[in-house]
């Protein structure tokens, strides 16, 4: 998965407009099916809290994307109970400030840099070399001592190796067609929520 200055695969997913149309409307189908659930605590009825998220957007000037984005949320309409609901998302990647799928395929494409194409993509998604560095730190200690992978990694034969995640990841998924990358999106899916179910 080394990647060229130039434009290729990885690149047009992180510019495509497609892409983000399909995150959104998977993210809505996520939200129905939680609201349909009810309250987990009390089995009270749902009604909309949804709350702005301001995502920084790959390779896009800010004013191309005047339209505010929102995480899907909701809050149960019980006296007493009111707790909130936040589905999981394909879209987002925790609190992080970029697309999850920007955070998946940037410290993927992170195991093929030179400085030089470091300093371009640092460039392009106007990104410090120091957030790539936190990401990479999340994947080699946070994420493989999650339970999530504890448990998730099971699903691969051969194991994948943990020091090149989310690279391994990616390449198990086979993510160069889109719907395997949204597939790996959905496979993760789990860690945007505070309590992951596998």
């Amino acid at each position: 998965m080394k990647i060229q200055i130039g434009k290729n695969w990885c690149q047009s997913y992180l510019t495509g407009n497609k892409i983000s149309k399909l995150l959104k409307e998977y993210d809505s189908d996520l939200a129905k099916m939680c609201r349909q659930e009810g309250c987990r605590f009390c089995s009270g009825v749902l009604h909309r809290a949804d709350y702005e998220r301001k995502p920084r957007d790959a390779f896009r000037a800010k004013e191309e994307h005047p339209e505010k984005v929102y995480r899907h949320s909701y809050c149960c309409d019980q006296d007493g109970c009111r707790k909130r609901h936040t589905p999981a998302s394909i879209r987002f990647l925790g609190r992080r400030v970029y697309w999850g799928f920007v955070v998946v395929l940037v410290s993927a494409m992170r195991h093929g840099f030179t400085p030089e194409r470091m300093r371009v993509l640092g460039e392009s998604l106007r990104m410090d070399r120091r957030t790539l560095e936190r990401w990479r730190q999340w994947w080699l200690e946070a994420f493989v001592q999650s339970l999530f992978w504890k448990e998730g990694r099971a699903r691969f034969s051969p194991p994948l190796c943990e020091k090149s995640l989310p690279l391994s990841l990616c390449k198990a998924f086979g993510v160069r067609p889109r719907d395997r990358l949204l597939d790996l999106l959905k496979w993760l899916c789990p860690l945007t929520v505070s309590t992951p179910k596998i």
